[in-house]
């Protein structure tokens, strides 16, 4: 691929770096991108909703009136589905919603993300992002410099990076993630990506694992 700039705190180009075509210049179907988010989404599920049936809803072991001769329709519980106060039929229970993904697929879907940023003109990669502890202030003004102020942004670092992580965490729609922990989901759903060099050499050491 042609050389990026890369850029310091304030903007200025400082050198050039050559992103691998396996990574930023990959081409393929949004269906790959969509079931990788679909994917994310299912797994960060709970599942604790639930409801509660005849037999889990409190009372209702005396039978309400004797079966015949009342002419009333016969009823054996008070907490029967049809009465006020009963159970609930069919309703949500506990369940897990995850689901494996093939580990080419997910590896395809964000490289495919990656390269849908890059192509769009969102991505900017810096040459170094260290902070000597956390300061919200140092990363507004990173984001100012870079022009990228009120705007989601992730992120992305070569490991983690406790500094850089408390000083973006109180800022809206800033999150940082380190290269292990890179999905599709949070490369789609922020509107610029801000990544260190040693990222991107870390992202393409991987993809020639």
């Amino acid at each position: 691929m042609p050389e990026f700039d890369i850029r310091d705190k304030s903007n200025k180009p400082v050198g050039k770096i050559s992103l691998p075509e396996n990574v930023f210049g990959v081409k393929t179907k949004d269906g790959v991108i969509h079931g990788a988010i679909v994917n994310f989404l299912a797994n960060q599920r709970q599942g604790t909703h639930a409801t509660k049936t005849k037999g889990l809803v409190s009372g209702g072991g005396k039978k309400p009136w004797k079966q015949k001769h009342t002419g009333r329709a016969r009823s054996g519980s008070s907490r029967s589905p049809l009465w006020r106060g009963g159970g609930t039929v069919f309703g949500p229970q506990p369940r897990d919603y995850s689901y494996a993904l093939p580990k080419k697929a997910r590896r395809l879907a964000l490289r495919a993300a990656l390269s849908g940023k890059l192509a769009d003109g969102e991505i900017i990669v810096i040459d170094e992002l260290a902070f000597e502890k956390p300061r919200t202030k140092e990363m507004i003004s990173l984001l100012k410099g870079l022009e990228l102020e009120g705007k989601s942004t992730l992120v992305v670092v070569p490991e983690h990076d406790e500094p850089v992580l408390l000083s973006a965490r109180n800022i809206p729609g800033v999150s940082v993630r380190r290269v292990t922990d890179l999905n599709p989901y949070d490369v789609a759903v922020h509107a610029r990506i801000v990544i260190t060099k040693r990222a991107v050499e870390k992202l393409s050491e991987a993809a020639e694992k």
